[in-house]
C-alpha cells in the first residue's frame, strides 16, 4: 500500500503531468526532426551522386567512337583520375545490347579502374540509378543509358557509370554522429529548459498552497501578495471567502455574547432569590443556577477560542493577567489567609490568544488549588523544550492519587462532594486548551499537593 501512495500522488501531480507531457513532446520532435534531417541529407547525397555519375555518363557518351570494323573506342578518355585507377571505386563499363540477344555482350569495353573485371547487366530500360555488385564484392550505384550509333549497322550500346556507395555511407555516417550530438544536447537543453519551467511556473501555487496551510494554524485572514495573473483570480475568491467567513464567526460570537447576557441576567435574578431563602428547594435553585453559570462560561469559552485560533496576531502578555488572577484569588480566599504568590518569570513572555480565554484556564486553575491547598499556593511561568508556554499551578493540599489525577478533567467530576464547585472547571481548561493546540496534565506538586502544568503555544 505503501508502495502505491507515491505513484498515486505522482500519477495527480500537476508538475508531474506537465513534466511528462512536455518531455514526451520533446523526445516526440526530437526524434521526428532526426529521422526527417537524416533522411533528406540521405536524399540530397544521393542526388548528389546521381548528379556527378550523371555528368561521367555525357563525357562517356561524347566520347564513344565507333571504328571502321565496327569496334566501340571512348576518346578522350574522361577527365576523372579515378578512371584510370585500378579498383577505385568509380568505374565506367560499355555493353553491347544486340538485337534480341543473339550477339549481346558485355564489358565491350570497359574503364582501366574495372581491371580485369565486368560490371553485370544493367536493367533492360534504365531511368534512374540502380545498385548492382561490384569489385571485390563491393555495393555500387549505377546509372545507365543506352546509345544508338548513327553509323548504319551499328550495334545498340548500354553505357554504366558506377560508382562504390561507401562514397554515400560514409558522410551519411558522419552526418547522423554529429546529428545525434547535436539533437542530443539540443533535447538535453529543452528537457532542462522545461524542468526549469515547471518549477517556477508552479511556484505561486506552491507559495499559495503553504499560505493556505497557515490558515488553520493561526495564520493570516487573508492572502496576501501578489500573483500571476492566472491564478490571482483564484487568491482573490480566496480571500473573499475568509472575509466572509471571518464576518460569520464575528457575528456568531457577538451573538453568542449577547445570548449570554440575556441569560445571566435572569440567572442573576433567580441566584438573588434562592439565597434570600432557605429550605431544599433553596439549595437545589442555587445549585443549578451555579451549573447553568458554568455551562454558559464554559460554551462561550469555547465559541471565544475557536473564533480567535485562527488569529495570528492575537498576543496576550501573561504578567499582568496573573498577578491579577493571584490578586483576585487573595481577597476571594482572604478569610483562610492562604499564601498565593507569583513565582519570578522570564519577561516578555506572550500567549497566543485572547486574554480573556488565558483568565479563564488560569482562573479556574488558581480556584481548584484554593480550594485545595492547606496553606500554599504558588504560579511560575516559563517555556519549554518545545517553545511552548508551560504554567504550574501548585498547592500543598493532600494531593490525589495518580489513577485519579486524569478523572479529574472529566466532565462533572468533584473529588470531594463536601466542597464547593460543579465539576465543570477543569474540563472547561481542558477543552479550551486543546481548542489552542495546548493541554493540561495534573502531577505531584514539590510543595507536596498537586501540580497542574497549563501548556499553551506561546505568541
Amino acid at each position: 500500500m505503501t508502495g502505491t501512495q507515491p505513484r498515486l500522488r505522482r500519477a495527480g501531480s500537476l508538475r508531474w503531468r506537465l513534466l511528462i507531457g512536455t518531455l514526451a513532446w520533446i523526445s516526440l520532435s526530437v526524434a521526428l526532426a532526426g529521422w526527417g534531417l537524416a533522411n533528406l541529407f540521405r536524399q540530397h547525397i544521393t542526388q548528389q551522386l546521381h548528379a556527378e555519375l550523371t555528368l561521367h555518363l555525357n563525357q562517356l557518351t561524347a566520347a564513344v567512337n565507333i571504328g571502321p570494323a565496327g569496334q566501340v573506342q571512348v576518346f578522350p578518355p574522361l577527365s576523372d583520375p579515378r578512371l584510370e585507377q585500378p579498383l577505385s571505386g568509380l568505374y565506367w563499363q560499355i555493353d553491347r545490347v544486340g538485337n534480341g540477344g543473339a550477339d549481346a555482350r558485355a564489358g565491350i569495353a570497359r574503364s582501366r579502374s574495372l581491371w580485369d573485371q565486368t560490371l553485370p547487366a544493367a536493367p533492360a530500360n534504365p531511368q534512374d540509378g540502380y545498385a548492382i555488385d561490384g569489385p571485390e564484392g563491393r555495393k555500387l550505384y549505377a546509372v545507365a543509358r543506352l546509345l544508338t550509333p548513327a553509323e548504319p549497322d551499328a550495334p545498340r550500346l548500354r553505357l554504366v557509370v558506377a560508382a562504390d556507395r561507401a562514397v554515400l555511407a560514409e558522410p551519411i555516417e558522419r552526418f547522423n554522429h554529429m546529428l545525434a550530438i547535436s539533437l542530443g544536447t539540443l533535447a538535453g537543453g529543452l528537457i532542462l529548459a522545461a524542468i526549469m519551467q515547471v518549477v517556477i511556473g508552479l511556484r505561486p501555487l506552491a507559495r499559495l498552497r503553504r499560505q493556505l496551510a497557515q490558515q488553520p494554524a493561526g495564520g493570516s485572514v487573508r492572502i496576501d501578495g501578489r500573483y500571476p495573473s492566472e491564478v490571482q483570480p483564484l487568491v482573490d475568491d480566496f480571500n473573499r471567502m475568509l472575509t466572509v467567513n471571518d464576518e460569520i464567526i464575528q457575528r456568531a460570537r457577538t451573538q453568542a455574547g449577547n445570548l449570554a447576557h440575556a441569560v445571566k441576567t435572569p440567572l442573576a435574578i433567580l441566584a438573588n432569590a434562592a439565597a434570600a431563602e432557605h429550605g431544599p428547594l433553596a439549595e437545589l435553585a442555587r445549585e443549578q443556577v451555579e451549573i447553568a453559570r458554568r455551562q454558559i462560561d464554559h460554551h462561550l469559552a469555547r465559541a471565544r477560542a475557536a473564533a480567535s485560533s485562527g488569529a495570528a496576531d492575537l498576543r496576550t502578555p501573561l504578567t499582568e493577567p496573573m498577578q491579577g488572577l493571584v490578586r483576585a484569588m487573595r481577597q476571594l480566599y482572604a478569610e483562610r489567609q492562604l499564601d498565593i504568590a507569583l513565582a519570578p518569570h522570564p519577561p516578555g513572555l506572550c500567549f497566543r490568544g485572547e486574554q480573556h480565554d488565558f483568565q479563564e484556564m488560569l482562573g479556574n486553575l488558581l480556584d481548584n488549588a484554593c480550594k485545595w491547598a492547606e496553606r500554599r499556593v504558588l504560579v511560575t511561568a516559563q517555556r519549554d523544550a518545545a517553545g511552548r508556554l508551560s504554567i504550574h499551578v501548585d498547592d500543598d493540599g493532600a494531593g490525589i492519587a495518580d489513577t485519579e489525577r486524569e478523572r479529574i478533567f472529566k466532565r462533572g467530576v468533584r473529588m470531594d462532594e463536601q466542597r464547593p464547585g460543579s465539576g465543570l472547571g477543569l474540563d472547561i481548561v481542558r477543552d479550551l486548551a486543546c481548542t489552542y493546540g495546548g493541554d493540561v496534565q495534573a502531577r505531584t506538586s514539590p510543595l507536596g499537593g498537586l501540580r497542574v502544568t497549563l501548556l499553551l503555544p506561546a505568541a
